[in-house]
């Protein structure tokens, strides 16, 4: 038996899908999800993006070539998810820039439709716009690596593709 290993998701055409569970310490006293969660799970949808792109953030970081960082970030909260619910987060990058990518990120209820037909889409709870700047080891804004930057933009590329 092979070992587990930690949820990446799985990239489909140039959108990554990240699914998660609403446990209850990601509520509040009303059972709705907590605002800053969103934000929470949308990070780790970015981080296992990267890692599906061949990022590794750990080793840059400490090798000095340096990291991504949020500088921008706007959410809209449409409809709240609760206690139990199924939660995709689908990442889809939306530029790519010399020492930044922009993203746009959507949290989406998943319905269970039954044992034969498994889990469909229902409504978006929250969409989230993102750019994350690379920065280097004084925390400064500097270029991303090449390999990183064309593995975004053939992420890009491909959604233009028929």
């Amino acid at each position: 038996m092979a070992a587990p290993r930690p949820a990446t998701g799985i990239l489909q055409g140039t959108t990554h899908l990240f699914a998660l569970r609403v446990y209850y310490e990601d509520t509040d006293l009303s059972g709705i999800a907590y605002h800053a969660n969103y934000l929470r799970w949308c990070e780790r949808a970015r981080s296992d993006l990267l890692r599906l792109l061949g990022v590794d953030q750990r080793a840059a970081a400490e090798d000095g070539t340096g990291t991504y960082a949020v500088s921008e970030l706007s959410i809209r909260y449409l409809a709240p998810a609760r206690l139990d619910d199924a939660v995709l987060i689908r990442t889809r990058a939306e530029q790519v820039g010399a020492a930044s990518v922009r993203l746009i990120q959507q949290a989406v209820l998943q319905l269970d439709e039954g044992r034969d037909r498994g889990m469909g889409e229902g409504p978006m709870l929250a969409e989230a716009q993102v750019r994350v700047g690379f920065v280097g080891p004084g925390g400064r804004p500097t270029r991303q690596p090449a390999a990183w930057r064309a593995a975004f933009q053939s992420f890009i590329a491909s959604e233009e593709s028929p």
